[in-house]
């Protein structure tokens, strides 16, 4: 039986694969879906756009990328004797050719390379980017061919290279190139050659050999030059510029296309080892960090947060201040701020005067459980793009990014932590990788999209999960905690019976060079159920909030744990926090008793609340400090006059004229008992404080004002969308429809046809008449047609039909390239042919 023909083109290869293989290929490039091609010829055209393959090129592991770049300077076509010849070297390398057949499996199933292994072939704008050209050097290091390098050389310079290489004069040039390239090749030959070079030509050689392969000469060369110019082994590209040919270089590395070649990912190797539970326990307590902190930022920005800058986002002395609020320094306050805007809890209000505040999703967030409030955190950071380690630098045009501004979107920023924790899920439970494994694995999965250094943005992106992950309460002590593992959706590993016994123990790591893909993202449904797994087993670990303090004799509050959430709103109004951490520490003071008796209290609900809520005796001087307050809260009234001062104790009021701080309120008497001030009520009430008295606010008809807080909400607001890096991967109901109708379209434009006088690409052209009994008769007969389709839009298609019936001017029938049933207007088809009998 005879075998069946080589492909010729890239579309005749898909033609021979089957549909999972074209899964396979939608799927690693969704790019080819949007839109889905009429047939595969328009796919395979599509899957050759310079655009389209260097986002494939670049979503190449390290060995996937290398084989590419070997098959680039192989022949076209090139055998897989070749391929393997290049990647192994002449001494040959197990692992290497081991691990050729999937990396070249990567690259035909990413329609990156096609034909069987005797004619394999590069697409060719895959080989235009990675071959070897004096303005992009190849990867590999290597030059031009010998047949390349000597195009321009006259006939006559090649005889003698020839003649002077040892070899016979040929009667032509190309037969003298082919000579001069088969002796390069030739190992013993080559052997014998350099045997005679000058040790000064030899290190010419070896400084060339591995890239780049281009010299400067002069007019006149130095004699270890002019040694390897007269044979060869240096050509000459253009005025002062030489190369060493790629034969030459091959040779003189034993035939490898790379130095070192890297079959294998790169070992995640733990820098640290600690018990499940510490790190879940060490974990838990970050992620109860990160929901106060979130707490604390909303409730500071409350009654209306900073101000929106007119370019968008915070300034940075409103980032300043909010830093110094939440006790953190100001990158850690910017990842706090965006983590809240990703998850939906601020926005900016769209007032004339736009300033920041909590969203109505806030207040329903608050409702939910820690564990649930944590889970939607955590995936609200997984998804999005906007990066908060930006924050301080500069784009493009050397402006400075800011906290919620402009310009924080990096698209790859959600693939790069789902990878990152996909890594640490893959050591054993309680396993801290070290930060350089991690970027070393990151760096091989990814080669051009993260080059050898250490301030790409890939890497930058690596480390900042790390630190981020790390604040969030994912992982503790640098391992992946359980309710991490779920969150990504990896299995929760049991603990084993050789657990480690303490957090210093070494665990040994028996996990092989796996080349491990990443996971597929996570349906909806998925990220569903992995959030209320986290949930469930965060929950256990978080402190249950307490409905006590403890009150001592320095007027300070002790809160040995969170709080209800009542019970911690009237103490941050009673008191002012003076520490936190494990405990925290609230301390009582004038102003703050009276915050307390201007927002509504009495002092007789100040003492009932303190005594309900402690598990101390309320100390004397607390009590001693509410009561001095509150008998002296009101004894002044402030009004608008542009303001007034009201008591009923003149005393006071000629001891507030006769200090000197009141000159700046500008206060003059209207009667005993009333002054007047040219000051607004606010700041005649702030100034009145700064002098040690303790004025109430009073409306227009003489009642107190009770100061409380008015919490500011913007109208509902969405969570800003992720910046997608590129189109999204298809689902499984796309890819089958997607698949049917790329098979439809490519029968109706590769059936054969019955010949008709249509020229080349056109659609087929028939009389109405003509068309009309055509049709009819194909009624009848049941055979299909090709026709030539114009739709109201003026789009041009060809189609295979079997008519069905045709009356009112329109035709009925399975659209073949459809696959369903249609109906067409005989006035829009151009004309109609029969397919040929076979």
């Amino acid at each position: 039986m005879d075998k069946p023909a080589a492909p010729r083109s890239l579309a005749e290869a898909l033609r021979g694969q089957d549909d999972a293989a074209l899964a396979a290929l939608l799927r690693s490039r969704p790019d080819l879906i949007t839109p889905v091609p009429t047939d595969l010829t328009q796919l395979a055209t599509r899957a050759g756009t310079r655009a389209s393959v260097v986002r494939a090129l670049e979503r190449l592991d390290r060995f996937a990328l290398q084989t590419a770049e070997a098959l680039a300077v192989a022949a076209d076509p090139a055998p897989y004797k070749e391929l393997l010849g290049l990647m192994t070297g002449d001494e040959g390398d197990r692992t290497v050719a081991e691990a050729l057949p999937h990396a070249l499996a990567t690259l035909r199933e990413q329609a990156l390379a096609w034909g069987p292994d005797n004619r394999l072939r590069l697409v060719r704008t895959a080989r235009e980017l990675l071959s070897p050209s004096p303005q992009h050097p190849s990867p590999t290091g290597l030059g031009p061919t010998v047949q390349e390098a000597t195009a321009g050389m006259s006939p006559g310079r090649i005889q003698e290279i020839v003649t002077t290489a040892g070899l016979t004069s040929t009667h032509d040039a190309v037969s003298a190139v082919t000579a001069l390239t088969t002796l390069f090749k030739d190992r013993k030959r080559m052997t014998a050659l350099l045997a005679d070079a000058p040790e000064e030509s030899l290190e010419v050689l070896r400084r060339l050999v591995w890239g780049p392969p281009y010299g400067q000469v002069t007019a006149d060369p130095a004699p270890r030059l002019r040694w390897l110019l007269d044979r060869g082994l240096l050509l000459p590209t253009a005025p002062g510029t030489v190369v060493l040919p790629r034969e030459v270089a091959l040779r003189l590395r034993d035939g490898r296309a790379h130095r070192v070649t890297e079959p294998l990912p790169p070992l995640i190797e733990p820098s640290g080892t600690h018990r499940p539970q510490v790190v879940d326990g060490t974990a838990a307590g970050q992620a109860y960090t990160a929901l106060a902190t979130v707490e604390e930022l909303l409730k500071d920005w409350d009654e209306g947060g900073p101000t929106v800058l007119r370019a968008g986002g915070l300034s940075v002395r409103d980032l300043k201040r909010t830093a110094v609020a939440l006790d953190v320094t100001e990158p850690v306050a910017a990842f706090w701020v965006e983590l809240a805007y990703a998850a939906g809890l601020i926005a900016a209000d769209g007032e004339a005067e736009e300033r920041y505040a909590a969203t109505p999703a806030y207040d329903e967030w608050l409702e939910q459980p820690a564990g649930r409030r944590w889970a939607q955190l955590a995936q609200a950071w997984l998804a999005a793009t906007r990066t908060a380690g930006l924050v301080g630098g500069r784009d493009a045009k050397d402006r400075t990014l800011s906290a919620l501004g402009p310009g924080l979107d990096r698209s790859a920023a959600p693939e790069v932590r789902h990878r990152v924790l996909d890594l640490l899920a893959e050591l054993p439970e309680g396993a801290a990788p070290s930060a350089e494994s991690v970027l070393a694995r990151l760096r091989w999965e990814r080669p051009l999209r993260a080059p050898q250094i250490d301030d790409d943005l890939r890497t930058r992106l690596a480390r900042w999960t790390v630190a981020e992950a790390e604040q969030l309460g994912i992982t503790g002590r640098g391992a992946l905690s359980a309710h991490g593992r779920a969150l990504i959706g990896a299995p929760v590993a049991k603990p084993a019976a050789d657990e480690p016994s303490g957090p210093g123990d070494k665990l040994p790591v028996h996990h092989k060079h796996l080349r491990a893909p990443a996971r597929e993202p996570l349906t909806s449904a998925e990220q569903a159920v992995a959030a209320a797994t986290a949930a469930r087993l965060l929950a256990p670990l978080l402190p249950e909030p307490l409905d006590h303090v403890l009150l001592q004799a320095d007027l300070t509050a002790v809160a040995p744990g969170p709080l209800e959430r009542p019970l911690a709103d009237m103490l941050g109004v009673l008191a002012d926090v003076e520490s936190k951490g494990g405990a925290t520490v609230y301390r009582f003071t004038p102003g703050s008793v009276r915050r307390a008796l201007d927002a509504g209290r009495s002092a007789s609900d100040l003492h009932g609340f303190l005594t309900a809520h402690s598990r101390t005796p309320v100390p004397q001087p607390l009590a001693y400090l509410i009561d001095d307050v509150a008998r002296r809260h009101g004894h002044l009234r402030i009004g608008a006059a542009s303001a007034y001062v009201r008591c009923d104790d003149d005393a006071m009021l000629n001891e507030i004229l006769a200090d000197k701080r009141a000159a700046a309120l500008h206060l003059r008497r209207l009667a005993p008992t009333v002054l007047a001030a040219q000051a607004d009520p606010a700041t005649l009430l702030e100034g009145l404080r700064a002098m040690g008295f303790a004025p109430a606010a009073e409306s227009a008809e003489g009642d107190v004002l009770i100061a409380r807080a008015h919490a500011h909400r913007t109208p509902p607001r969405t969570a800003p969308e992720p910046v997608p890096d590129g189109p999204p991967a298809p689902d499984a109901t796309l890819l089958t429809a997607a698949i049917r109708a790329i098979r439809a379209g490519d029968l109706a434009s590769t059936t054969p046809r019955k010949q008709t006088p249509v020229a080349n690409g056109s659609l087929p052209r028939t009389g109405s008449a003509e068309t009309l009994a055509t049709m009819q008769a194909a009624v009848l007969t049941g055979e299909a047609l090709w026709i030539g389709y114009v739709n109201a839009e003026g789009s041009a298609s060809q189609r295979v039909i079997a008519p069905i019936r045709v009356e009112g001017g329109f035709v009925t029938a399975y659209d073949h390239t459809a696959d369903e049933v249609r109906t067409y207007p005989l006035h829009r088809i151009t004309g109609v042919s029969e397919l040929a009998d076979d």
